[in-house]
């Protein structure tokens, strides 16, 4: 278990490539968030859900967006900002295929700095990542000046980036980082479970 870190799952997208609620898709026989839970819930002394109001049907505890149209950035704010653990993995509810052996990976790589960012395909992955609740004034700062994007935080922060070389000694396809955004990546994702 990482004692240090309470886990984010991040669900107040508005889903609009999707069409429809991302969190609560079938998936596997059961909610896409469910199974995002089920590896993420055991890893950690606390999950919550990040949100922009109120999902019942879901049974973790739940914090509310504090301003709305913020998008990740301002959930990952909001939620951080409750918290009394030094970190937080976050992790988007349209990634059903997190991998616990990767998460612990990660944790490994928090030494001094203030996030800890994988980058596959030369791509920053912000909503799989560790971030120091140290950071949270900063990431206040770059939000309150105008950029509301999680990637604009980060270049305010210091940070460790894992390079997929590292991450695929545990997670050889990066499977962890297939998030779903269309019925096209819904149908492909259900053909790969």
């Amino acid at each position: 278990m990482i004692d240090d870190c309470t886990a984010i799952i991040l669900a107040g997208g508005e889903s609009q490539r999707m069409g429809r609620d991302k969190a609560m898709l079938p998936f596997a026989d059961q909610p896409l968030i469910q199974s995002i839970i089920s590896v993420i819930q055991p890893l950690f002394p606390t999950t919550i859900l990040s949100v922009r109001e109120c999902r019942p049907e879901i049974s973790l505890p739940q914090v509310c967006d504090k301003q709305a149209d913020g998008g990740p950035l301002m959930g990952l704010l909001s939620a951080m900002s409750g918290i009394n653990t030094s970190w937080a993995f976050v992790v988007g509810c349209d990634m059903p295929f997190v991998s616990s052996a990767l998460v612990q990976q990660l944790a490994e790589q928090r030494f001094q700095q203030q996030a800890v960012i994988p980058v596959v395909h030369g791509q920053l992955q912000p909503l799989s990542a560790f971030y120091a609740r140290s950071c949270l004034p900063l990431m206040h700062n770059s939000f309150s000046q105008g950029d509301k994007s999680l990637l604009g935080a980060i270049k305010h922060l210091q940070v460790s980036y894992v390079d997929e070389t590292m991450m695929m000694q545990t997670d050889p396809q990066l499977r962890s980082f297939l998030d779903l955004d269309t019925p096209q990546d819904l149908a492909m994702a259900q053909q790969l479970a």
